[in-house]
């Protein structure tokens, strides 16, 4: 082999190299803009729905507290009606 001949078989092997190692990168950008564009709708998808079982969750301790201001209340109530019971009746006389 002369000369000219390997430089042509290295050149060949270089473009060659070159060429996949293009078509590679141009592949790996793509993969990773849907691979940042999944992501963000995960991201999306997570900020802004609820699941299920979370959802039930919060119902139950929204539902939980609300219980507790009702008894709260139930026991104000009777409190209240404790204190209108104790009061010393008043007796009022007629003058005249």
């Amino acid at each position: 082999m002369t000369g000219a001949e390997i430089m042509y078989a290295v050149g060949f092997f270089v473009g060659l190299f070159g060429a996949i190692f293009g078509v590679w990168k141009y592949v790996d950008g793509k993969i990773g803009a849907v691979r940042d564009d999944l992501a963000l709708h995960k991201l999306h998808i997570a900020e802004h729905y609820v699941s299920k079982q979370g959802l039930r969750e919060t119902t139950e301790q929204i539902m939980a507290a609300i219980g507790g201001v009702k008894d709260a209340v139930d026991n104000m109530t009777l409190r209240v009606d404790r204190i209108v019971e104790n009061q010393p009746q008043r007796r009022t006389t007629r003058a005249g």
